[in-house]
C-alpha cells in the first residue's frame, strides 16, 4: 500500500473515531491497546505499547488518558476521544495510577519493584517514594486527597499513607492476594483475589470485616455511575455480581466464562469487561440479561468507555471505572431516552459518597 493510501487511511480513522463512542482495551498478553467502535464492535486503532499495559486513568480535567506500560517502565498519553497518541513519558514501572482528587498528585503503585510513588501531576516529578512492602497492587483515595490507600498482594494488608506528611500512617492485614481497592460511602471495599470475598475496612478503626461473597478469584468492584449499584467481579469462578451500595448485598449474578476482570459502562447502563483468560471483551445488558463478546488482544486486562454522543461526553467518561477508582456518582443518574438516543441527565437525586471521617489526633503513624 503507497504512503499516500496509508495517509488517507490514517486521516479517515481518526475522523471516524472522533464520532464514535470509544472503547479502550489494554491488551496486556501483547504489548498493545485496542480502540473500538463501540457501536459496529470493530477495532478501529490498535495503539503498540512497549511491553504490558495493565491500567489507565484520566487526567483531572478528563482531556488526556493516562496508558500505564508496566513492563515498558511509562506512560502514554492519548486524546480519548480518537485514541491518537499525544506524548509518552519514563515512569518506574507503573502497575495501577490514580490521580488524588484535588488534581495535584498522580500516585503509582509499582508491584514488580515493590514501590510506592508520587508525582506531581502536572510535571510528573518524583515527589515521594515510599516502600512499604511486597507487591503493591491496586490504589484508593479518600475524597478529600488526604488519604491513599494501596493493597499489598504479597503482605496481605492494606497500607495507608498521609498525603501531607508523606509518612505512612498504617497498615493492616486483610485477606490473601488483596487486589482492587475503592472507597465507598466512608469504607474501603477489597477484593480478596486469593479467596471468594470482598471486605469492608473502615480508614479510622482499622476494623476488617467480611462484606460479600461472590467466588473465588474475587478481584475488583466498580460503582455504576448513577451510584445504585455497585459491580464486582470473580476471575477464577467467572462472575459478575450486581451488589447493593448500602447494604452490600448480593443481588444477582451472571456467570461469565474467561475470567472477567475490570469493568466499565456506558449510558445505557451496559456493563462491558475484559475476560482476561479468553483474549475477548463481554458486554452485559442488566436489564435483559444478554452477553455478547467481541475478540481482542491477549490477557486483556484494563478497560474504559469514551462516549461521544451528544450530553454525554467527558462529564460522563470523568467517572467511569479506568478513569477513577472509588465511588464518585455522578450529579443526576444517566437514562437512555425511550426512542434509542442519547442518555440524558435526570433530576432524581442519587446516593452520595459518605465524608471522609476525622483522623484521630492519637493515630499512631507506621515507620
Amino acid at each position: 500500500m503507497s504512503l499516500r493510501l496509508l495517509t488517507l487511511l490514517a486521516l479517515f480513522l481518526t475522523a471516524h473515531a472522533a464520532r464514535a463512542d470509544l472503547l479502550y482495551v489494554l491488551n496486556s498478553g501483547e504489548a498493545s491497546v485496542s480502540v473500538i467502535d463501540a457501536t459496529t464492535r470493530q477495532e478501529v486503532r490498535r495503539i503498540a505499547m512497549l511491553r504490558e499495559p495493565h491500567h489507565l486513568v484520566l487526567t483531572p480535567d478528563a482531556s488526556q488518558l493516562v496508558i500505564a506500560d508496566s513492563g515498558g517502565n511509562e506512560v502514554l498519553f492519548v486524546d480519548p476521544a480518537t485514541g491518537e497518541v499525544r506524548r509518552r513519558e519514563r515512569i518506574s514501572n507503573p502497575y495501577h495510577l490514580e490521580y488524588s482528587p484535588d488534581g495535584r498528585f498522580l500516585v503509582v503503585a509499582s508491584m514488580r519493584r515493590d514501590q510506592v510513588d508520587v508525582y506531581d501531576a502536572t510535571t510528573l516529578a518524583l515527589v515521594q517514594r515510599f516502600r512499604p512492602g511486597d507487591m503493591p497492587s491496586h490504589i484508593a483515595f479518600s475524597p478529600d486527597s488526604a488519604t491513599v490507600y494501596v493493597t499489598m498482594q504479597g503482605d496481605r494488608a492494606v497500607v495507608a499513607f498521609d498525603m501531607a506528611t508523606r509518612q505512612q500512617l498504617w497498615s493492616v492485614e486483610v485477606g490473601p492476594e488483596p487486589a482492587a481497592i475503592i472507597w465507598h460511602r466512608g469504607r474501603l471495599l477489597v477484593g480478596i483475589m486469593g479467596s471468594d470475598h470482598f471486605v469492608a475496612v473502615n480508614p479510622v478503626t482499622r476494623e476488617v470485616t467480611r462484606a460479600f461473597t461472590i467466588g473465588r478469584g474475587a478481584h475488583a468492584v466498580f460503582p455504576a455511575p448513577d451510584g445504585r449499584a455497585l459491580f464486582a467481579t470473580s476471575r477464577v469462578d467467572s462472575r459478575v455480581a450486581e451488589i447493593d451500595p448500602e447494604t452490600l448485598a448480593v443481588r444477582r449474578v451472571w456467570n461469565i466464562p474467561g475470567g472477567p476482570d475490570c469493568l466499565t459502562f456506558d449510558p445505557e447502563g451496559r456493563v462491558w469487561m475484559t475476560l482476561r483468560w479468553a483474549g475477548r471483551v463481554a458486554m452485559l445488558d442488566p436489564t435483559s440479561g444478554q452477553v455478547e463478546t467481541i475478540r481482542v488482544g491477549r490477557s486483556p486486562h484494563g478497560i474504559f468507555f469514551k462516549p461521544r454522543r451528544e450530553g454525554v461526553g467527558g462529564d460522563f467518561a470523568r467517572f467511569m471505572p479506568g478513569a477513577v477508582s472509588g465511588s464518585r456518582p455522578l450529579p443526576a443518574p444517566l437514562v437512555a431516552r425511550a426512542a434509542g438516543g442519547p442518555a440524558e441527565p435526570v433530576a432524581t437525586p442519587i446516593l452520595q459518597p459518605l465524608p471522609m471521617p476525622a483522623t484521630p489526633a492519637a493515630l499512631r503513624r507506621v515507620p
